[in-house]
């Protein structure tokens, strides 16, 4: 029962990072134009992010264009895409990977082990898809807070941290939740297996020490 909880509370917890990670990667707001000292324009703002940029205006629908060419976006988002599409293809994997290990062990009762195999599978990539994802959103905050501080930096030009990085932290962290969560089944399932083991010898031992104590009774009143 308790097995069974902890996978469907893994599934849904992977599947909402992975469905943040895939919005995350899309999204334009990574950064956001900064309001600050002679920038007020407010009625415009600034999007940027990994595919393209936009302008929002007051009263004007949202305009989009994709960046022209990669070797125009800063290192920081340039190394950003890959990481980042290599994050979404890794939790996709591992939702899927979790899905046929909760089809394995809800079908079948034999083979636990491969089973457990499986769940440690998706666990470990479900782990791993959290710790790719943080990087570029940790080195695009840093640069984004550098170059806010940096007074060599134009006005015009700083930029605050945007809507998609908040939730990409909150979508690795879920994945690397679904990904505890998933070991920690594993390691319930092994102790179980071990409880399994150990009980049947401690049985057959006991068995044989009252066969011998019934062979030894006998053979006195046979003597008798």
């Amino acid at each position: 029962m308790v097995g069974g909880v902890l996978q469907i509370t893994g599934l849904l917890v992977g599947g909402i990072g992975t469905v943040g990670t895939f919005a995350v990667t899309g999204m334009p707001q990574w950064r956001v134009s900064a309001f600050i000292e002679n920038n007020i324009i407010v009625f415009e703002t600034i999007w940027e992010g990994l595919w393209m940029h936009c302008i929002r205006q007051a009263n004007i629908r949202m305009q989009c264009k994709v960046y022209d060419s990669v070797l125009a976006l800063s290192p920081d988002l340039q190394a950003s895409r890959g990481l980042m599409c290599a994050g979404s293809v890794l939790s996709f994997l591992a939702f899927v990977v979790a899905i046929i290990g909760m089809k394995c062990m809800w079908c079948a009762q034999r083979n636990r082990q491969a089973k457990g195999y499986v769940i440690l599978t998706a666990g470990l990539l479900f782990i791993l898809s959290g710790a790719v994802e943080l990087i570029p959103l940790c080195w695009v905050a840093n640069t984004i807070i550098s170059d806010f501080y940096n007074p060599m930096v134009n006005t015009a030009q700083k930029r605050e941290l945007g809507e998609a990085l908040y939730l990409g932290w909150v979508a690795a962290f879920c994945l690397i939740a679904a990904g505890a969560i998933f070991c920690c089944f594993c390691r319930c399932c092994e102790k179980t297996r071990s409880y399994g083991y150990s009980a049947p010898t401690h049985y057959s031992t006991r068995s044989q020490h009252l066969h011998r104590k019934t062979e030894s009774s006998y053979s006195i009143s046979q003597y008798v």
